[in-house]
């Protein structure tokens, strides 16, 4: 059984979809052992402690950059964590993790990479760039993550199609929905199982 740790900054809507999926049986090789947060008061630390998971929380403004990814490293190294999954981290990680954790590190993306990724590209603005440019169909992209942002291998992808009268909002809830909350357990379990 592989030992998962999972970075979140927000809601936990993807950390959500993990642990149903590891509750239902998508995910059986692995575990969720810590959660760890950048923010205090993301709601996504309620929804581990309601699933009895630990959690922890290393907030980006009190350290430097680099103090800020060896702390996450180290407490990544102490939960003997084997596979480090980003759901919903508004933070770059640092060269520390990379390449103490490298290709154990992975990244959910809503959209199709190579479409709408790299840096500046998170939450809403990459749904109001999909629809800016008029694409019809957008969706999610499951990647390893490395030192370029969004630019690691693609594990999986999920296409979801856009509607006429979409805003950022109902986009972002259909790819979450139809996408993400499907490839994500799906990619963990591929990778927990090898």
């Amino acid at each position: 059984m592989k030992r998962i740790g999972v970075l979140v900054s927000g809601g936990g809507t993807n950390l959500q979809a993990v642990i149903d999926a590891c509750e239902s049986g998508i995910i059986r090789s692995g575990k969720i052992v810590s959660v760890l947060s950048s923010d205090e008061n993301a709601y996504a630390l309620t929804r581990a402690a309601k699933a009895g998971i630990p959690t922890a929380v290393i907030s980006r403004k009190n350290f430097s950059s680099a103090d800020f990814d060896r702390a996450i490293c180290e407490h990544m190294k102490k939960n003997e964590v084997d596979l480090i999954v980003m759901a919903g981290f508004m933070c770059i990680v640092g060269e520390n993790l990379l390449r103490e954790f490298e290709g154990k590190i992975i990244n959910v993306h809503p959209s199709l990479i190579p479409s709408f990724c790299g840096e500046g590209f998170y939450g809403l603005r990459v749904h109001s760039a999909a629809l800016d440019y008029g694409v019809k169909v957008t969706g999610a992209t499951v990647h390893f993550v490395t030192d370029v942002v969004d630019g690691g291998k693609i594990i999986a992808q999920k296409a979801v199609e856009v509607y006429e009268d979409d805003t950022p909002e109902t986009l972002q809830r259909r790819v979450m929905e139809k996408a993400e909350w499907v490839i994500l357990p799906r990619a963990i379990e591929e990778i927990c199982a090898k």
